[in-house]
């Protein structure tokens, strides 16, 4: 054999071998990154509860066992978070993108054992995730905090909560409210979990998004990072009565 021939054998073997690395760290990387660097993300965000579609048993008053009284206003308080939870495919590998802000403000008020206004506000540059090139993203291209600095909703339609449950129970609502993301305002039901405690209510849940809905660039980042067309925004609400 030719030692022409014997190097361009030699020649290929190295190329195929270059490139079988190249394979290897390109998928490799990003899933010793994702799984054993990164870690699993966050679980959603709850109340630790198990929700019952219907009544609660043992509450049948508005205070149902409750130290505070239940009509009133009641502010949001410490331990309250929001933010979203994008699925994402990250350099091949699967992966849940989640950032959250504990920038909640807002009240609800209630009347008897209705539910008869409330709105909540967001401060959208305040919400981080573990990346801080997501964090670039998600403040400049896709959601424009610097022109919309605020997320609010607004209740529109009265929940009507009795009969109110036991202290600790856990029950299911449904709410309807307009939902305002990057300037726009749409109409949104989602069902939410809540519990009432000696001195706090506490209710959390999820809303979906499709991010054309509210005119939101899809997240999909120069080939690198892709997304699905939606997301949810996710919530914690903890209340004291003022």
């Amino acid at each position: 054999m030719s030692s022409h021939r014997r190097g361009r054998r030699s020649w290929l073997r190295w190329a195929l071998v270059a490139a079988a690395a190249v394979v290897v760290l390109a998928v490799g990387v990003p899933f010793v990154y994702i799984h054993f660097i990164e870690g699993p993300a966050p679980a959603p965000l709850g109340l630790g509860g198990t929700a019952s579609p219907g009544t609660a048993g043992g509450g049948t008053g508005s205070d149902a066992g409750a130290g505070t009284p239940l009509a009133g206003t009641w502010t949001v308080a410490a331990g309250s978070r929001a933010g979203y939870r994008v699925n994402e495919i990250l350099a091949g590998q699967n992966n849940v993108a989640v950032g959250r802000t504990s920038s909640v403000n807002g009240h609800l008020t209630i009347s008897s054992t209705t539910v008869t206004a409330g709105a909540f506000t967001v401060k959208m540059a305040t919400i981080h995730s573990d990346q801080s090139e997501r964090d670039v993203q998600f403040d400049g291209r896709i959601m424009d905090v610097a022109t919309y600095p605020t997320g609010t909703f607004t209740l529109t339609r009265a929940i009507a909560l009795a009969p109110v449950p036991a202290t600790g129970q856990v029950k299911t609502y449904r709410a309807t409210g307009n939902l305002t993301l990057h300037g726009h305002t749409r109409p949104v039901t989602f069902s939410l979990s809540a519990e009432r405690t000696a001195t706090q209510i506490r209710a959390s849940g999820s809303i979906p998004i499709t991010f054309a809905d509210w005119d939101i660039p899809n997240p999909s980042f120069a080939g690198f990072v892709t997304t699905q067309n939606h997301g949810v925004l996710e919530f914690l609400l903890v209340l004291r009565r003022t």
